[in-house]
């Protein structure tokens, strides 16, 4: 598991088969989940200082990422 915080795995306990599985047959899901690994990933380069970004940068992509775990949470749900 990665070192980053807020990866699906931590995200979503016990839930990966699923995501596995739904992002096999569903290429959107698979987008979204795409999306979220890259905005998580900048705001954890933000975190750590390695690629350091305004206040309100890396707020707009706290809620970027709340939303897209939003979808992704809705998505399983639905499976």
């Amino acid at each position: 598991m990665s070192n980053t915080p807020h990866t699906l795995g931590e995200e979503f306990p016990g839930q990966l088969e699923a995501i596995h599985a739904l992002k096999a047959k569903d290429s959107r899901f698979a987008k979204t989940l795409e999306e979220y690994d890259d905005v998580n990933d900048q705001i954890h380069r933000s975190e750590t200082r390695i690629e350091p970004l305004s206040d309100a940068a890396e707020t707009a992509l706290r809620k970027q990422r709340l939303a897209l775990k939003d979808t992704i949470a809705a998505a399983l749900a639905q499976a």
